[in-house]
C-alpha cells in the first residue's frame, strides 16, 4: 500500500504532493531522497527501490521529472515501480510530453488522475482508455471555459462505457466501418529486471 507520491523537477522541488491514505508522509522524505541522488556520483545508478530510516522509497526518472512514492509497509516492489511507470506513461500521454513547465500547468488534471488511478494507496484505475472518458485531456477550449467559468474540474458526469466492458481498453459498443477479424496472439516471455531497470531476457 502507496502512502504518498511526489513529482520533483530536476532541481529536486517537490512540484506535487499527493498522501494516499490518513498517515501523512512529511517532505523531509524528499530532501533525504535529493541528498541520496546528489551524493551518487551517476544519479542513474540510484537503485529504483530505497530504504530510508523511515520509509520505503520507489522511484524512477522521465524526462527530467522523479517520480516517488513512499510506504512504511512491506509491500512488493514492483507492484510500486510499475504503478509509478503507468503514471508517467498516462501524463506523458495526457499531456504530450513530460516537463516541469507542462506539470505545473496542467496542474488540476494531473491531480484528477492521480485521483483515478489509485485509491486509498492501491492502483485502481491505470488505463489510459478508461481515464479519457472519466478525466477530458487539456486544450485550449477547455482552459479558456475554466477561466470564464471558474470550473477547473475536467472530471466527467457519467461513468465510463469501458467499465461495463470485459476488456478494459475496449469500448463497450465498438462499432467498425467494415468487416475484419483481429487475433490476439498470446507470448510467453520470462525475464529478469536488474537495478537499473533493464530487462534480462531468460
Amino acid at each position: 500500500m502507496l502512502q504518498c507520491i511526489f513529482l520533483l523537477s530536476d532541481s529536486g522541488e517537490v512540484m506535487l504532493e499527493k498522501q494516499l491514505t490518513g498517515h501523512r508522509v512529511d517532505r523531509s522524505i524528499c530532501d533525504w531522497f535529493w541528498e541520496q541522488t546528489v551524493s551518487q556520483a551517476d544519479s542513474t545508478k540510484l537503485p529504483p527501490v530505497i530504504a530510508s530510516p523511515t520509509h520505503y522509497i520507489f522511484q524512477i526518472t522521465r524526462e527530467g521529472i522523479t517520480f516517488l512514492a513512499c510506504t512504511q509497509v512491506e509491500m512488493p516492489p514492483l507492484m510500486g515501480i510499475e504503478f509509478l511507470c503507468r503514471v508517467a506513461d498516462v501524463l506523458s500521454d495526457y499531456l504530450g510530453g513530460l516537463n516541469e513547465d507542462v506539470i505545473k500547468d496542467n496542474f488540476v488534471i494531473v491531480y484528477e488522475l492521480l485521483d483515478e488511478m489509485i485509491d486509498n494507496g492501491f492502483p485502481l484505475t491505470t488505463e489510459p482508455n478508461i481515464l479519457r472518458e472519466m478525466i477530458a485531456p487539456p486544450n485550449i477550449v477547455s482552459k479558456v471555459l475554466g477561466v470564464v467559468t471558474g470550473n477547473s474540474s475536467n472530471v466527467s458526469n457519467t461513468l465510463p462505457g469501458a467499465t461495463a466492458s470485459c476488456v478494459p481498453w475496449r469500448s463497450t459498443e465498438p462499432k467498425h466501418a467494415n468487416n475484419e477479424v483481429y487475433v490476439d496472439l498470446l507470448e510467453e516471455m520470462d525475464a529478469v529486471i536488474n537495478r537499473s531497470i533493464q530487462l534480462n531476457f531468460l
